[in-house]
């Protein structure tokens, strides 16, 4: 069975950072591409970054560019998206994903990804 697990949410001032997991199971990590997204209250789901382990392809979103870096870590089949230089605007419930299309689309790919996590609250006071 496929899982994904976020974690690391958290409610935190502008300009400070927050690190957020995903751990995964039930398929070869490296064979499938990982995605963040989020989803802020009253919009719809975006795209922030993702990764694909076997090659390390990671593309970004406009937003996340220059801030968001994501990583993976194959032995703990965990990603890993490190947010820095948090805005307000960043507030949403973020989501990991997998088995979608990694490019630099991924702003607009939420649809490609077959299997999503719970998601993990991040909310940036100002």
């Amino acid at each position: 069975e496929v899982q994904l697990v976020e974690s690391g949410g958290g409610l935190v001032q502008a300009g400070e950072s927050l690190t957020l997991s995903c751990t995964t199971s039930g398929f070869e990590f490296d064979d499938f591409s990982i995605g963040w997204f989020r989803q802020a209250p009253g919009k719809g789901r975006e795209g922030v970054s993702c990764i694909f382990s076997r090659d390390g392809s990671r593309f970004y979103a406009g937003s996340a560019k220059g801030r968001f870096t994501v990583s993976s870590d194959k032995a703990k089949s965990t990603v890993y998206l490190q947010m820095n230089n948090l805005k307000p605007e960043d507030t949403a419930v973020y989501y990991c994903a997998a088995f979608g299309f990694c490019n630099r689309d991924i702003a607009t790919n939420d649809r490609s990804f077959d299997y999503w996590g719970q998601g993990t609250q991040v909310t940036v006071s100002s």
